[in-house]
């Protein structure tokens, strides 16, 4: 007998696995339609930190609806099985795409790449990162439409929960970021050079940094040069390749600033191709590209296809209209204004591809080291370079004498266009002992900026009405003097006081449950409505969340609500008029009737 959790969602068959999840298809019996359900592994479920921080932020997925975004219907739980119900996707994960087809095309990569990135800036907007961009968690559709799943999941994964016990690293080292290596900070641009990594795979078929064990890989995201993808493979566009070299860099200050960044130089990239042609920007390499001079020596303008005879050469040819003989003279002066007409096409394609690739913004040279300098000492170094000097936030650094740079980015040695600057961070000397006030802000924040001041820090917490992950209060306070090395302790917010409880709306009418969802201070969220032999028209006939559920306050939860039963079709039955026709003879009777 098949399973059915929350008595609606029966599990037909296993369609997938992960590092921390099963998929199932399952049927929902009330909505009847398939969905895909992922239920967490058994390993997980004692996590209770995990678990509520996968509830949390699978609920905040759920919000988001994007068509390059897998649709989140509900988070549940029944037992100890914890489980999301999704959208259910026909068609293949990127991996498998890429394994059969890769390396792909630049147009299909650039396609593939701008939906990917749509979706994370639609998230990033909606204050999520995902944490977790690979092709393994991206869905193609058999139209070609790319899908992002596992939100839920990639945004529970932080610096707290790299490492498990058991599998080693959470997800795929291949495609982190070398801040999510360090077990650093992570932000959107985390997701910015996964999804780099990705471009980077599907245009050669590869991964870019491949080891025998995670913790090398993981190196070499932090340490490792970038290999270009043009050193795998032939016949890359130079743009292309551009813009998955900055989305892979490893200072995120130097990444795009935003997905949205990354859509713009994508669009770009396909404007200048359709403007100068695939084979002048991208490559002549490149699949089903053709240049369209390549014959211009056998071409003397254009024919008319119902007049010329293949057999025929073009000089006899002539329409009727035009009977009078072409001069020598006046076919040169065609052919001369041809070429020159040629020649001005070709410029005006060189010119906007320098300006596509950024000829004119200067060569590329090694940056020098300026570390151990002064501001001024470093300006002279990079003048030589005809290179400029752009000063970074001051950083508290014990070794390094107040004044003198500590770090430089790009580092010495990285590559950077002659004209453009070289952003150094001065040291500030091992500071006052001045402890930072970081109370209200985010886990993430607060840490760092305490560790930027030189101090250590333990994080605990508590309950409390703040949002989740927000300091509530730190020991020592803020602008009280400590010693360096010292540890601060922190004191977040686990978000238990600022939950709401779901009421039970179920037989209510709609303005009811309404009104019920409101005082909980939740929000109504979408309204079906179906038929019902249970339930009376106009009354709740299903909830998204339990009753009893902990739900963040203004949640939108969504109901079904019932239109009654189902009518019956009658048919109807219309009176023909009497006939005039007289009748006929009744038929003769049937032997044994």
């Amino acid at each position: 007998m098949s399973k059915v959790l929350a008595g609606r969602y029966e599990l037909l068959e296993r369609i997938g696995e992960g590092g921390m999840s099963v998929v199932y298809k399952a049927k929902d019996k009330l909505l009847n339609r398939f969905v895909a359900i992922k239920i967490l592994k058994p390993e997980f479920i004692n996590d209770h930190k995990f678990i509520d921080s996968f509830r949390r932020e699978s609920q905040a997925a759920a919000s988001m609806s994007h068509p390059n975004i897998v649709n989140i219907y509900d988070v549940g739980k029944e037992g100890n099985i914890h489980y999301i119900v999704m959208e259910l996707i026909e068609g293949r994960a990127l991996s498998d795409v890429i394994k059969e087809q890769g390396p792909m095309a630049y147009p299909k990569v650039i396609a593939i790449s701008k939906q990917i990135a749509a979706a994370l800036a639609f998230a990033h907007k909606n204050h999520i990162i995902h944490r977790d961009v690979k092709p393994h968690n991206i869905m193609m559709t058999p139209n070609g439409t790319a899908k992002i799943t596992d939100f839920g999941i990639a945004k529970a994964v932080n610096a707290a929960t790299i490492v498990d016990n058991t599998d080693g690293i959470i997800g795929s080292v291949h495609y982190f970021s070398p801040e999510q290596a360090r077990g650093g900070y992570v932000d959107e641009k985390s997701d910015i050079y996964s999804l780099g990594i990705v471009m980077f795979e599907m245009l050669t078929g590869n991964v870019p940094f491949d080891g025998d064990n995670p913790v090398n890989i993981a190196l070499m995201h932090i340490n490792g040069e970038m290999p270009r993808p043009s050193q795998m493979v032939t016949g890359v566009p130079p743009a292309l390749e551009h813009i998955i070299m900055k989305c892979t860099d490893k200072y995120p200050v130097n990444r795009y600033a935003s997905a949205d960044e990354l859509i713009e130089a994508l669009n770009n990239l396909e404007f200048v191709g359709s403007v100068v042609g695939g084979s002048v920007l991208m490559g002549a390499d490149q699949p089903g590209d053709y240049d369209y001079y390549d014959d211009y020596d056998d071409y003397d303008g254009p024919v008319a296809e119902t007049d010329y005879d293949e057999g025929d050469e073009y000089e006899d040819f002539q329409p009727e209209k035009q009977k009078k003989p072409v001069s020598q003279k006046q076919k040169k002066k065609k052919r001369l204004i041809i070429i020159l007409a040629c020649v001005a096409a070709a410029l005006i394609a060189g010119l906007v591809v320098c300006f596509a690739l950024g000829v004119f913004g200067g060569k590329e040279i090694q940056a020098p080291d300026v570390t151990g300098l002064t501001v001024s000492e470093a300006e002279q170094v990079a003048a030589q370079y005809d290179l400029k000097i752009k000063e970074g936030r001051p950083v508290v650094d014990e070794n390094v004498e107040v004044g003198k740079i500590v770090s430089q980015s790009p580092e010495a040695g990285g590559i950077i266009k002659t004209g453009s600057a070289i952003t150094v961070y001065v040291s500030a000397g091992p500071g006052d002992g001045s402890v930072p006030d970081v109370v209200g802000m985010e886990e993430d924040s607060a840490r760092a900026a305490i560790e930027e001041a030189g101090f250590k820090v333990n994080v605990s917490s508590q309950a409390s009405e703040e949002e989740s992950g927000t300091i509530i209060s730190q020991d020592p306070k803020g602008g009280e003097q400590a010693e360096k090395g010292s540890t601060v302790n922190l004191v977040a917010s686990d978000g238990s006081l600022a939950m709401a409880n779901m009421p039970y709306l179920i037989g209510k009418s709609l303005s009811d449950a309404k009104s019920a969802l409101k005082k909980a201070k939740l929000k109504t969220g979408d309204v079906n409505y179906d038929f019902s032999d249970t339930y009376a028209e106009g009354e709740v006939m299903w909830q998204q969340y339990d009753s009893g559920s902990r739900l963040d306050k203004n949640t939108s939860v969504r109901l079904t609500v019932s239109k009654g039963p189902q009518p019956t079709t009658t048919t109807t039955t219309t009176t023909q008029p009497p006939t005039t026709q007289a009748p006929t003879e009744p038929p003769e009777p049937v032997d044994g009737f």
